[in-house]
């Protein structure tokens, strides 16, 4: 077996888990001593999340660089300059060599609305500082993302709590 300097996961798919599972690595990660870094690519400032609170009372580092949901968007173009911004952010990172693991929740967006080409996410996290691990989120991960990837999940969703008409709960779901 080949030990890597460090590696990609991409949790991808429709079900719930994606987002839950990066934060419980970037939990592992603060607990072995590894600077990590948090970019969240959709979700806007108001979401007070249980993971931000942990990263917060760590010392983790958080952005949250959305503009919230596109579907609530009221200026499109506002959105995806958001979007594109947080990419920048996230590029930068990737080259500095200042973390041992990046978390980069709901990255696959800022793609699927073609803001930024896969093409150029994937090299650039393929030509990322030697020993910063990266964790990618998001539904429909690219083709590129996949490839260049070390590990993906796919969740699947099987049955959800919402179908029936119950809201995000605190603590389960945020």
């Amino acid at each position: 077996m080949a030990r890597a300097s460090s590696i990609v996961v991409v949790n991808t798919g429709h079900g719930k888990g994606k987002s839950s599972s990066a934060f419980g690595v970037m939990a592992r990660g603060w607990a072995r001593g590894w600077r990590v870094g948090v970019i969240q690519f959709v979700k806007g400032g108001d979401w007070k999340t249980g993971e931000r609170k942990l990263a917060d009372h760590l010392g983790i580092e958080w952005h949250t660089l959305g503009d919230g949901f596109t579907w609530e968007s009221t200026d499109l173009d506002e959105t995806e300059a958001k979007g594109r911004h947080a990419w920048e952010v996230a590029r930068a990172k990737l080259t500095s060599g200042d973390y041992d693991l990046l978390i980069f929740d709901e990255l696959t967006y800022i793609v699927s609305y073609g803001w930024v080409p896969a093409a150029e996410v994937a090299s650039a996290i393929r030509d990322r500082a030697p020993t910063t691990n990266v964790v990618v989120t998001g539904r429909d991960a690219a083709e590129e993302l996949i490839e260049v990837a070390d590990t993906v999940t796919e969740m699947r969703k099987v049955k959800h709590a919402f179908d029936r008409g119950i809201v995000a709960k605190k603590g389960i779901e945020y």
